[in-house]
């Protein structure tokens, strides 16, 4: 699909965080729109889409001016007390158009120099792991939080044909562990997957995230439910895995790979520390 790459700038950066993600002072998005255009993204359903003609993922709006935003915006926010930054809720910092823009980029620099007390990174792609020099220096004031909602490529191609293979998601995730910088691997949503997939993830990662749509869309499921995601698992012949309890599958499994304490359920996973 042809991406339109417009350039914006943007009025403000730093979101006051609400609902899922309360436990944040600010939400940060570098990025308005998503190239990955994942099947199911919940964002599919909110205003930043529905309010648009052009097709979710077929476009995305570059904010040229975040780096100087946010040091502006980061400095006032400090003054008033903690900062605590999700980095990204509507979007991935780490999108195809971030290899050329460098955006997600330039806002490391900053906050590498004026350091949130804590910023956590949301992503499916492994370019992350080209600004592991910025997050190192962040130490523990950072983790980066990488989606690996199966180990089966063909699940993964049928929900998410945009995104980057499995494979090179894990090789970040190690290579990112080995430089001391704080990861976890977050199931979400939990697709299906083979028997195999929590030890896959236990010789990679020491922590680990589960969700799905109906505790994490924000709307107990139906949101994902007008999206119509539900046919990709008919398709697949794999309906018995679209159910609430679904998730418990793969949960079971990472139990006997990792300490209870470092599996942690939907909103406790994304939560600072």
């Amino acid at each position: 699909m042809q991406i339109e790459v417009n350039h914006k700038l943007a009025k403000t950066l730093l979101t006051k965080a609400s609902g899922f993600l309360e436990g944040y002072s600010h939400t940060l998005n570098p990025y308005t729109g998503c190239a990955f255009a994942c099947s199911y993204c919940y964002v599919r359903q909110m205003p930043v889409a529905l309010f648009r003609t052009e097709t979710w993922g077929s476009w995305v709006d570059v904010k040229d001016n975040a780096a100087a935003l946010l040091e502006q915006e980061l400095a006032k926010a400090k003054r008033k007390g903690q900062v605590t930054i999700f980095m990204s809720s509507a979007t991935d910092p780490y999108q195809p158009s971030e290899h050329k823009e460098r955006i997600t980029r330039s806002l490391l620099e900053v906050m590498s120099v004026q350091q949130p007390d804590f910023l956590f990174v949301q992503t499916r792609s492994p370019l992350v792991k080209r600004d592991a020099d910025l997050l190192a220096l962040l130490g523990d004031r950072v983790r980066v939080s990488m989606t690996v909602e199966t180990d089966r490529e063909d699940v993964r191609r049928a929900f998410t044909p945009a995104a980057p293979p499995i494979q090179a998601r894990l090789a970040a995730l190690r290579e990112l562990a080995a430089r001391g910088i704080p990861v976890q691997a977050t199931i979400a949503p939990a697709l299906p997957s083979s028997e195999q997939f929590a030890e896959r993830l236990s010789g990679i990662v020491e922590r680990v995230c589960i969700d799905d749509y109906f505790m994490g869309d924000g709307s107990g499921g139906r949101r994902t439910a007008r999206i119509g995601v539900r046919a990709i698992y008919d398709a697949l012949g794999l309906s018995d895995w679209y159910s609430p309890d679904a998730y418990k599958r793969v949960h079971e499994q990472l139990l006997r790979h990792f300490p209870q304490e470092r599996v942690l359920v939907s909103q406790q996973g994304f939560l600072p520390g």
